[in-house]
């Protein structure tokens, strides 16, 4: 059973998966295990099978495209790129991300 606490951590992660891959393909793009291997290295834990739906979403929504490029270990991979329309929904985020953490500092603080 799942302690209240790990829950919430689950939760809050959830929340903010979207945000977090907009950010890295912000920076330059990466095929999914990249992706994956860079949420791990930031302390979100996630997988395979929470990535692709969130990934396929974005590019649905036109957040995200991508290419397929040949790879010396195996299959062509799929390169995952942020478009002008996901750099302007990251920074709708941004603004709403720093709108929140004030608003939870100032909570916090009472």
């Amino acid at each position: 059973m799942e302690s209240t606490n790990e829950n919430v951590r689950s939760q809050m992660r959830k929340g903010v998966l979207e945000y977090c891959i907009l950010c890295i393909l912000s920076r330059t793009e990466a095929y999914a295990s990249s992706i994956l291997e860079q949420l791990k290295a930031g302390g979100m834990l996630v997988v395979e099978g929470t990535l692709y739906p969130l990934l396929i979403r974005q590019k649905n929504q036109g957040l995200l495209s991508y290419r397929w490029e040949e790879s010396p270990q195996g299959p062509p991979r799929k390169y995952y790129v942020i478009t002008d329309k996901g750099r302007a929904q990251l920074q709708e985020m941004d603004a709403a991300w720093q709108e929140m953490v004030a608003s939870i500092e100032s909570l916090r603080k009472g």
